[in-house]
């Protein structure tokens, strides 16, 4: 309740998040973010400052448990409803890695994930609950299905790779806390969709 008090000054949550888009420096700067994160961890909500809108979307239900990735872009007039993940993928072994791209006029039930380098056309709607990892055609209803299981040969390494910007590498988290990956060949991997 009290960052939405805090957010007046600013118009609203998108104005906020549009002006830390453009890299604000200083203690303003600082305020703007403090207050941007305040909003969201009161929403329990992630809503990268680097994801790309093309408008403000329409949340019904306001931003209260979504995900947005900081790579992902959503195109014009999005309807985002409650819980809704749009997340990348940064597994290395992974086929999805990277962040979706959303095209105009989408419809987001609520509960649904999206996520890993998927492309979902315009004017797709997709249904509470479904789960989305691979690309969506233009004028497309998703809904959600059957559970499908593939046993892998090997060991998968399910480490959760996130790039620290301050200190410009990418971390894993592991036993309780952040490491730094050292092995450059990855972190090029992982740098390709960022």
């Amino acid at each position: 309740m009290l960052a939405k008090l805090l957010l007046i000054p600013f118009g609203s949550f998108w104005d906020l998040k549009a002006s830390l888009q453009m890299k604000p420096t200083g203690i303003t700067a600082k305020i703007k973010k403090v207050i941007y994160k305040m909003y969201l961890y009161e929403n329990a909500a992630d809503i990268a400052i680097s994801s790309h809108f093309e408008n403000e979307p329409c949340m019904p239900h306001g931003e209260r448990g979504v995900f947005i990735s900081g790579a992902t872009k959503v195109g014009k007039n999005a309807i985002i409803f409650q819980q809704v993940t749009i997340g990348s993928v940064t597994l290395p072994d992974s086929n999805g890695l990277g962040a979706p791209t959303i095209g105009d006029n989408c419809y987001i039930g609520a509960g649904a994930k999206i996520v890993g380098k998927v492309t979902i056309g315009d004017n797709v709607r997709i249904g509470a609950n479904a789960v989305v990892y691979q690309d969506v055609p233009d004028n497309s209803v998703v809904v959600s299905g059957v559970q499908k299981t593939i046993t892998k040969d090997r060991p998968l390494i399910n480490r959760y790779y996130t790039y620290d910007d301050d200190s410009q590498t990418w971390k894993y988290f592991k036993d309780g806390r952040w490491v730094v990956e050292e092995d450059r060949a990855l972190c090029a991997i992982l740098s390709q969709d960022a």
